[in-house]
């Protein structure tokens, strides 16, 4: 195990923990799956479909993030990550099968047992059942003409001719 990289996740994320620990393997994992990560600007695209610890390591370590267009956010509630690479084409989606939790073992114990296990007995990997998501598009901001406040044009709706943001905008449905 890389103690350098390892760290630098726990400084960035602020604790050591289990699910940070999956995101470091999931990394590692990638990196013998795909080869090494390159970080060059969105040449590397991470999927992940949860919002838990781990995505801050798999960010600390592939350089994806949010504000780059690279690290995108598909909620499914799944330990799950997909990496796609724009340059070469490759892609691989991982989810974590470790079937053991916290109510079985500690804290501390289920963190070492993650960071001990050879990644390929931690994830099941299959190819993404979509495509590498397009590069981010830099959109012309709109102000709302309800609150005042500018929001990105294609997130503006439209009620009664009026350019409306999301917060402001009622949404009309009728049940189904």
């Amino acid at each position: 195990m890389n103690r350098t990289a390892w760290q630098r996740c726990v400084d960035f994320h602020g604790h050591s923990c289990p699910g940070l620990a999956i995101g470091f393997k999931a990394v590692e994992s990638l990196e013998q799956q795909m080869g090494p990560v390159c970080e060059n600007d969105e040449e590397l695209v991470c999927v992940t479909e949860n919002d838990a610890c781990g995505v801050d390591a798999v960010q600390v370590l592939t350089g994806c993030s949010l504000g780059k267009g690279n690290l995108l956010y598909r909620e499914r509630g799944k330990m799950a990550f997909s990496f796609f690479n724009r340059t070469t084409g490759q892609n691989l989606r991982m989810v974590f099968k470790l079937a053991v939790s916290r109510k079985d073992v500690g804290r501390e114990e289920l963190q070492q047992m993650i960071l001990e296990t050879d990644p390929s007995e931690l994830f099941q990997f299959s190819q993404p059942t979509f495509s590498v998501p397009e590069k981010a598009r830099i959109f012309d901001s709109l102000t709302c003409e309800q609150c005042g406040e500018n929001a990105v044009e294609h997130l503006i709706r439209l009620h009664e001719g009026k350019k409306i943001c999301l917060d402001c905008f009622e949404r009309y449905s009728r049940g189904w």
